[in-house]
């Protein structure tokens, strides 16, 4: 597969296209200044990134969206260039909040359809309009989740042209198979977000993915921010790793570029986030130079099989997808 700046985008199975490089917007709301994730998206659609990765829980979906309309406005791109991916977060996986979900997404963006809309955890919380919900001693509320359910209520949505596609988020084999298997399925997931970088491969769910035209798509490849709330601090920060850092020198590349490149090439989607305009610009370019097999043996490597994102704080859910082995 020749990639190209202009040309990366991968056949979905239900005859759409995705961009393999994409550009995250996760922030963490209560210390990101305002305005930052509009300034940064439009940068990013500059750059020549067109798939944006997003979520109604990032709070942030009201200045990606003003961020892309401006683009289109201003004639650097059309809507059908971009690919705008938003996800179903855990308190809305009853079947009758799924689609006022994604048209709460719309409505933010202020967008008539989303590219790509996934259901972001297999987890469901108790329901409603408090994301994180707690009861009095502190502990996170559940709620029964039914995949097969929610998954019916997510086709109902492509059905009704408010999103091109659907896919899933953090899914593992055994969640996959559930939607799969599910009788009277209407439309197979296209993609599954999951962690993936040269520490954390993902050999075995690439593999069943590929299996199953289920296209991956990679979070954190440039492995996390070190923020001790969410993040398992005891994996070494994956840029300082000496083969990435030396194979970058051979190109003139860091090691970030090197990492991405890795998964790209194997036909993973990226989606790095960066506020950094220098930084957002150079994890774009990645399309100049390609590994070799050798590289690339090396560079898989290094996974330690050992998560950045956990997510343990819900380890008791469940349908905590973590414990299986893959």
């Amino acid at each position: 597969m020749s990639l190209t700046a202009e040309r990366h985008s991968v056949p979905l199975n239900d005859g759409n296209t995705m961009p393999l490089m994409g550009f995250g917007t996760y922030a963490d709301p209560r210390t990101t200044p305002k305005g930052l994730g509009y300034e940064s998206v439009k940068v990013a659609i500059d750059v020549g990134y067109r798939h944006i990765d997003g979520a109604l829980v990032y709070f942030n979906e009201h200045e990606v969206g003003q961020a892309i309309r401006e683009k289109i406005a201003e004639g650097k791109v059309k809507r059908e260039d971009i690919f705008y991916c938003g996800k179903l977060w855990n308190t809305f996986h009853p079947p009758e909040l799924v689609r006022p979900s994604l048209e709460r997404t719309l409505k933010t963006l202020q967008l008539d359809y989303v590219d790509l809309y996934v259901v972001e955890l297999p987890m469901a919380f108790k329901p409603g309009d408090t994301f994180y919900p707690k009861d009095d001693n502190g502990k996170h509320i559940f709620h029964k989740t039914d995949l097969c359910a929610t998954w019916e209520a997510m086709e109902a949505c492509k059905d009704a042209g408010l999103t091109k596609s659907i896919g899933v988020s953090n899914f593992n084999r055994r969640q996959l198979e559930l939607i799969l298997n599910k009788p009277g399925l209407k439309h197979r997931p296209v993609s599954n977000q999951i962690e993936c970088h040269p520490y954390f491969t993902q050999p075995k769910l690439l593999e069943y993915c590929r299996q199953k035209e289920i296209v991956v798509i990679g979070y954190s490849p440039l492995g996390t921010s070190r923020d001790e709330s969410w993040v398992n601090l005891t994996c070494p920060p994956l840029l300082k790793d000496d083969l990435l850092i030396s194979i970058g020198k051979k190109y003139k590349k860091t090691a970030a570029q090197i990492a991405l490149r890795f998964n790209v090439q194997r036909g993973v989607g990226v989606i790095p986030k960066s506020f950094n305009p220098d930084r957002i610009k150079e994890n774009f370019q990645i399309f100049d130079f390609s590994l070799t097999e050798n590289e690339m043996k090396a560079i898989e490597g290094l996974n330690t099989n050992v998560r950045f994102v956990e997510l343990k704080m819900w380890g008791d859910h469940p349908e905590y997808p973590f414990h299986d082995e893959y």
